[in-house]
């Protein structure tokens, strides 16, 4: 009976981390698995060690005051291997915890297979270095992710994606507003993260555009899915003081784009989940001056939103850091809201998008790489 590690720290990994698990127990049922993660890891029976809370936060401000707390739950996760000698870790994303863990297993011996890459064909590329020495096996989620690192010296392989097949299939969105049991009326989804550092920053920007549409569009429906790791009231009171009061749903964040007219997109994993519901969208995103002004040295993209990456063209707007204003935001809504030449335009795109990651079955691969390791 062998033990897999498992560590996930944000919303969209434990999801993705919880699949791969699944996926292992089907192929092999003694296995036993432990970790960090979150509510999902701990349904596909994973002993959490820690909660993905624990490091779930984004930029050099936000990290800092968090840090002691960061260290020790890596150090907890270090002696836990020592002690149970697990014969393979399954690290999912989180580049900057989960980097530093890998080296630390392989000083122990243990083998390392690392889901969903670090965006290091983005920025510090020099990281790949460290890739090589510490992961046995890079299990790639984007298409482009697997000759970058072959070329490096990388052992990777594309598994496909998982959010081909953890979205539903689009439908009209009178068939979500039904099975959401919100009104079947002229709807827009707000999505403003799932780490509450983000969410802070983005949601103010976020409410005002929602007032803009509703004095624009009398009668409309906001609905806004809350990631587990952000608390209701912080939502519902935000929008409370701006006179607004849209229907807040647990989760279902590709259901929730799935019953809009059009959404407004917190940068990140979301991003993809949202081209494949194939409805228009405009992405937006902020942090802290300091991780801006760093990241603007350092960033090598031409984009940030995932979709627009796989397409190589900007198929969704992107409202960055100053250009994230409520004027901003919700203009670039209204231009995609109706019919016409610029909703066309993007809904092809995003078309192509989800035809570029092929078909499902990403975390069965991923399940086979991992049982390859053992």
């Amino acid at each position: 009976m062998a033990d897999i590690l498992v560590v996930a720290g944000e919303a969209s990994g434990d999801q993705h981390g919880a699949d791969v698990v699944r996926a292992l127990r089907a192929r092999a049922p003694s296995l036993r698995f432990f970790g960090m993660g979150g509510k999902h890891l701990a349904g596909a029976g994973v002993e959490l060690l820690y909660g993905a809370h624990e490091v779930s936060v984004m930029g050099i401000s936000e990290v800092l005051p968090r840090l002691p707390r960061i260290l020790s739950v890596m150090r907890g996760l270090e002696l836990a291997a020592a002690d149970r000698r697990p014969a393979v870790a399954l690290l999912v994303d989180i580049p900057d915890f989960n980097l530093r863990l890998a080296a630390r297993l392989k000083a122990q011996g243990v083998k390392v297979a690392y889901y969903v890459s670090p965006m290091l064909w983005a920025w510090r590329e020099g990281r790949v270095r460290q890739v090589a020495a510490r992961v046995d096996e890079m299990l790639c989620i984007l298409p482009f992710e697997e000759p970058f690192y072959r070329q490096r010296g990388v052992q990777a392989r594309y598994v496909g994606n998982p959010v081909v097949e953890q979205v539903p299939a689009p439908a009209p969105a009178a068939a979500f507003r039904a099975a959401l049991g919100v009104a079947d009326v002229p709807t827009v989804a707000l999505l403003p993260g799932s780490r509450p550092s983000e969410v802070r920053r983005i949601l103010p920007a976020l409410v005002g555009a929602a007032q803009r549409l509703v004095a624009a569009r009398p009668g409309l429906q906001l609905l806004v899915p809350l990631a587990p790791t952000i608390p209701r009231e912080s939502i519902s009171g935000a929008f409370a003081k701006a006179g607004l009061s849209p229907v807040l749903v647990d989760g279902r964040a590709p259901e929730v784009v799935g019953a809009s007219d059009a959404a407004v997109v917190a940068s990140g994993t979301a991003t993809l989940e949202a081209g494949m519901m194939e409805r228009p969208f405009v992405v937006v995103y902020g942090v802290s001056w300091l991780t801006w002004l760093v990241g603007r040295l350092m960033l090598r993209v031409a984009h940030v939103s995932l979709v627009n990456l796989l397409a190589g063209r900007r198929v969704v707007p992107e409202l960055i850091q100053l250009d994230m204003t409520p004027e901003r935001i919700s203009a670039a809504v209204q231009r995609v809201w109706d019919e016409g030449p610029a909703r066309a335009a993007q809904l092809q795109g995003l078309r192509e998008v989800k035809e570029a990651l092929g078909p499902p079955g990403a975390a069965a691969r991923a399940a086979e790489a991992v049982l390859g390791l053992l």
